[in-house]
This record gives C-alpha cells, structure tokens and sequence, in this order.
C-alpha cells in the first residue's frame, strides 16, 4: 500500500515536473531522469531553475501561468526532495516495483565501471560533428560524456529537432524501423518502431516527453542498463537515459541528443 502510494506520487510530480535539464544557465533538476542513490549515499536537496517552467509567451501570458508555473515548480521540489529519499530504500527492478516484469528477458545489465572517467568525460571521444535531427552538438557532448542524471529538457525531440517528419519519412520510404546511433561512436543502439505502428511509437515518445523505447526496439550488444540506477548507457559510456518501468514492462527513456550519430564507416 505504502509503495502504491509512494509511486502514485512520483508519476504525479514527475509528470508536473519534467526533467532534469541542462539550461542556457546550467543544469535544472527534477525527478525523471535522475539517479536513485542507494540507501548509504545521502541525498542533497536538488535546486530548481525556474526557467525550466517559463515559456516564450508575451508577458501578458506569462502573468496567467505564473500559478500554474508555481505549483508544478513545488511538485518537483516536493518529489526530488521527499520522495526520492524514501524510494532509494526500494530495489530498482521493474519486478520488485510490482509491474510482473520477466528479468529473465533481454535485458542487459552492466557495471558502473561503464561509466568511469575517460580521455572525454566518460567516453574516449567528443559527440559527432553533424549531428542528426538537427539537435545541438554541444548540448549533446554535455549529456552524453559529462553527465549521469542530467537529461535534455522534456520535448525537445518534439519540439527543437526534426525527429517525428524523419523518422515518419524514414519509415514511409523503408517499411522498416529507425535505426538510432550512438552519438560518439556511431554505432546501432536502438530500432523502433518494432512490433508496434509509428504511431504507437511517437505517441508514447510524446507523452514521457523524450523518445521511448521498449525491449524488442533495443540492440542489445551496445547497450546496458546499470542495475543500481536504471541509467541506461552504451558500452563505450555514452549517458543515454533511464529505464523507467511501467505496467507494460521496460521504458528506455532516451535523450534524442544521445542517439542522433551517423553510424560509423566499416
């Protein structure tokens, strides 16, 4: 009853709250895709940006939203610094969280030591120049080599990139999924749509508000999800996103920027 509760509670602010994000004045966070500390580390109280709730809208707009901006800003306060506290005590696995699922499936897990400190942050290299989806180079190398929780503001596949028309036009013109690159070393992370229409697949990216995948649409061989954390990564150590578990089993909630290289040359 208590767990019911408690994650009743963390889709509720983190749905208000949208995402950790790197800003033009740094980082802002809140609760989707941060790490959960293990029950030894102490968790500091996350700082909010209030930028992160502001839109571009005239003045006049962004007086009548000023409510609305306020209690979205208290929500993510109120899960990043009362919620994720009691959460770090509960294991990190879809299955112990009550959603029935199969660990036993395709699931890779790896070490922490993935992401240990490189020549580039946690990857040899620096991101790709031309980036695909028209995403920003240097906010990609911030998320993908200098980062373990931060994410790319929620929408900004939908909104900054060219993600839905390529990967509709992609699709049109194949009759087959999208392959998605890792950003640094160019090599397959993620296919999709798979077993599911382009539809299903946009829509359910839109909705989490970054590009969502489910087991079948992930190629294992260069991907892993760390088990203390749920931080879904690449094996050279490319920060991707989380898995975020729901009633349907795994969601890999990736950061477009994460997944837009050009795949690399033979």
């Amino acid at each position: 009853m208590v767990r019911s509760c408690i994650v009743a509670s963390l889709v509720l602010a983190s749905q208000c709250g949208d995402a950790l994000a790197f800003t033009s004045r740094g980082p802002v966070t809140s609760i989707k895709s941060i790490n959960l500390p293990t029950t030894s580390t102490r968790l500091s109280k996350p700082i909010l940006d209030s930028s992160l709730f502001s839109s571009s809208a005239s003045d006049a707009d962004s007086n009548g939203s000023n409510a609305l901006q306020k209690r979205r800003a208290f929500l993510a306060n109120f899960a990043a610094s009362s919620l994720l506290p009691v959460l770090a005590t509960f294991p990190s696995s879809a299955s112990a969280r009550g959603f029935g699922f199969n660990e036993k499936g395709p699931l890779v897990y790896g070490e922490d030591d993935i992401m240990s400190q490189k020549g580039h942050g946690t990857t040899s290299e620096a991101v790709q120049e031309n980036l695909r989806y028209g995403v920003s180079r240097k906010l990609a190398d911030k998320i993908c080599s200098f980062n373990r929780v931060f994410a790319e503001m929620g929408g900004y596949f939908d909104g900054s990139s060219t993600f839905e028309s390529d990967v509709r036009r992609i699709v049109a013109e194949t009759g087959g999924p999208v392959t998605f690159y890792d950003s640094v070393s160019g090599k397959p992370l993620f296919k999709a749509p798979v077993n599911r229409s382009v539809d299903a697949f946009i829509t359910e990216s839109k909705v989490h508000g970054w590009p969502s995948f489910r087991d079948d649409e992930v190629l294992w061989s260069d991907v892993r999800v760390l088990k203390s954390s749920g931080e879904t990564v690449s094996t050279i150590g490319t920060h991707l996103g989380h898995n975020i578990p729901d009633q349907y089993g795994n969601r890999y909630c990736i950061n477009l920027v994460s997944i837009a290289g050009n795949p690399a040359s033979a």
